[in-house]
């Protein structure tokens, strides 16, 4: 078990790559396309994108495949979900602070369109932001470490009480990511379609 352990943790970051790499080719063809007026809307969405498909990889496929296999009763999976998700974590608050720099910049920009007539230069997409990069450093520096303290120092067939409300807390912290990008997505996806200068008022 420990051997199928290893060789699935050293296959993981393959199968996060090619899953989404289709969607990373798509989305740089439309960052560098000359007819996106605002490049920084489509790289928010690129990494909200790449964000949201890699959670939902792990959470809803990678994760729940171990569980029915029967790799989280060994007692070597403590230390492998910590390496797992200690380097996710990471990766997800690059993919936050890129967001949040991507709003900012927007915010900051000057624009042809008004703020009120674009979803990703508005205070929804920054309180998004700011919610997302919240979660995440909830995630990376509270939860996490605590769950992989407490897996270290338990047995795989007794599960302390305290780990069953901190996998509640971890399912409302990932369902909120989920909606937040979902929500972020929404507010710029309409911005990627190219808009007309308003015509200037005499």
């Amino acid at each position: 078990m420990q051997n199928s352990i290893q060789h699935a943790l050293e296959k993981l970051p393959f199968i996060v790559l090619f899953s989404n790499l289709p969607f990373m080719i798509l989305l740089a063809a439309m960052i560098l396309s000359p007819r996106i007026q605002t490049r920084w809307v489509a790289i928010a969405l690129a990494i909200a994108g790449f964000w949201l498909s890699c959670t939902a990889l792990i959470d809803f496929l990678i994760m729940p495949s171990m569980y029915v296999s029967g790799m989280m009763r060994d007692p070597g999976f403590a230390a492998m979900g910590y390496t797992l998700f200690w380097a996710f974590n990471r990766v997800e608050l690059l993919c936050a602070a890129g967001i949040v720099t991507a709003l900012l910049a927007l915010r900051h920009r000057q624009s042809a369109f008004e703020v009120s007539q674009c979803g990703s230069q508005s205070r929804w997409a920054i309180a998004l932001g700011a919610l997302l990069i919240s979660l995440t450093l909830l995630d990376t520096y509270g939860l996490t470490p605590q769950m992989s303290a407490l897996a270290f120092g338990s047995v795989p067939e007794h599960v302390p009480a305290s780990m069953t409300w901190m996998h509640g807390a971890y399912w409302l912290a990932e369902g909120l990511k989920l909606g937040g990008l979902a929500m972020l997505a929404r507010l710029c996806i309409p911005d990627l379609q190219p808009t007309s200068s308003p015509a200037i008022a005499g």
